[in-house]
């Protein structure tokens, strides 16, 4: 069994779902893979949360510990063996450090880009507050306002669906994928109040996803997370 590259807390994680045409990710399928739907919908992500307590061969890099991920990803399905494992594709991942950027796009072949983020997070008897902010000419940011009080997540439902793809998937080139597990255990929720998105997604994710700005998503959610490890990766 592969070991840890890294072992970290993904906590807070706001999700924004959107229902697209899967005809549009084509041209970003990694080799092998395929689209992933749910109930017949076809889902891109926008999604924030925080790293925390963050370890890379169980070390503690200075500085790199507790930082900001904003990512838009959509959902594949990948069979080994005759057995399907159902994992991501990140469009871009935004992280504030460029060691960070340097490392994933290197090791997994991913695509991050490094720029300024913040984030805010706020909880009362009445309210959790769960802002994430990154600035590309300007701030843009993804917010949601929850209950307080996390529940479980129901089976077969569509926040299962979301949160429960536990392979990463990168195209190399045409012939060649890059895969990883992400190891977690099932995660709890927020019921979400509210939300607000500011992202201009045509500058910060390219003009193939610039129709996202004029499009309500299908659904938001609020997931707490949970202590996580990403195994060593291979090429398929």
């Amino acid at each position: 069994m592969p070991g840890n590259f890294l072992t970290a807390e993904w906590r807070k994680l706001a999700i924004a779902n959107y229902a697209i045409d899967p005809e549009l990710l084509k041209p970003f399928l990694p080799h092998r893979t395929e689209t992933d739907l749910w109930k017949g919908t076809c889902y891109i992500s926008l999604v924030g949360f925080m790293f925390v307590n963050t370890r890379l061969l169980g070390i503690r890099i200075p500085f790199h510990t507790d930082f900001e991920e904003i990512n838009l990803r959509f959902y594949v399905r990948f069979k080994e063996n005759n057995t399907w494992k159902r994992g991501v594709v990140f469009i871009k991942e935004i992280v504030p450090k460029p060691a960070l950027t340097f490392v994933a796009n290197t090791v997994y072949k991913e695509n991050y880009e490094t720029l300024p983020t913040h984030h805010l997070w706020q909880q009362t008897k009445e309210q959790l507050t769960v802002e994430y902010q990154w600035r590309k000419q300007v701030w843009l940011s993804l917010k949601v306002i929850a209950d307080p009080i996390p529940v479980e997540i129901a089976e077969g439902s569509e926040e299962e669906f979301i949160t429960e793809h536990y392979w990463g998937y990168a195209r190399v080139n045409n012939t060649v994928t890059s895969e990883y597990e992400v190891v977690h255990p099932r995660w709890m929720v927020y019921p979400v109040q509210q939300y607000a998105i500011n992202v201009d997604f045509g500058a910060v994710y390219g003009t193939s996803f610039s129709f996202l700005q004029s499009l309500s998503p299908q659904s938001v959610f609020l997931a707490e997370g949970s202590e996580i490890q990403v195994k060593a990766g291979k090429r398929i």
